[in-house]
């Protein structure tokens, strides 16, 4: 039996997060959606324009006893970079945050603590700047998102962002790559 758990976490594109998380182990499914917004059922184009308020995120079920959340965001720390406020690369704006969206009080709690503990080693070379929100509604990207990277590995972008982000999680994450 399974215990399955839910972890939300913006940090830039979700082509570019997607990848990065449905390659753990213990990870059962990542949805790629909009979350943190201010309007009902955003769309991609309102999203792009930053109309709505809301960070592509995406929605990842796990299996806590296979992979716990602490790990699921050691690993969403280490794949983006959390110093940058509104951006990740080339892709600049408030849905390019990163934030996480605690599920629980533990879930909570365990965000602050890692922050803070990375934070104090000077692990980035500036402060982090995720921010630690609590649940709110997740909204599915519109199909064609959805593992959008596996579906399109040959576009340049998939190429010269996620795959990298992807890449990197395998080589400094062996023991947690599905076999």
């Amino acid at each position: 039996m399974s215990n399955e758990q839910i972890a939300i976490f913006a940090g830039g594109c979700f082509w570019c997060t997607e990848p990065v998380f449905s390659q753990l182990k213990g990870v059962s499914k990542v949805e790629s959606g909009y979350i943190g917004g201010h309007t009902t059922n955003p769309t991609y184009k309102a999203i792009c324009n930053g109309d709505t308020g809301h960070a592509e995120g995406i929605r990842i079920s796990f299996d806590a006893d296979a992979v716990s959340f602490e790990t699921l965001l050691e690993v969403f720390l280490v794949s983006h970079d959390p110093t940058t406020p509104n951006r990740q690369g080339n892709d600049i704006g408030t849905q390019y945050r990163s934030a996480v969206f605690c599920q629980n009080q533990a879930q909570h709690d365990v965000v602050t603590k890692m922050i803070a503990e990375f934070n104090e080693a000077q692990i980035y070379g500036a402060p982090i700047v995720t921010q630690i929100n609590g649940a709110e509604t997740f909204y599915p990207a519109e199909d064609y998102h959805q593992y959008y990277f596996d579906k399109n590995p040959e576009n340049p972008y998939c190429m010269a962002v996620a795959a990298p982000k992807a890449a990197k999680i395998r080589a400094k994450y062996a023991a947690l790559i599905k076999g």
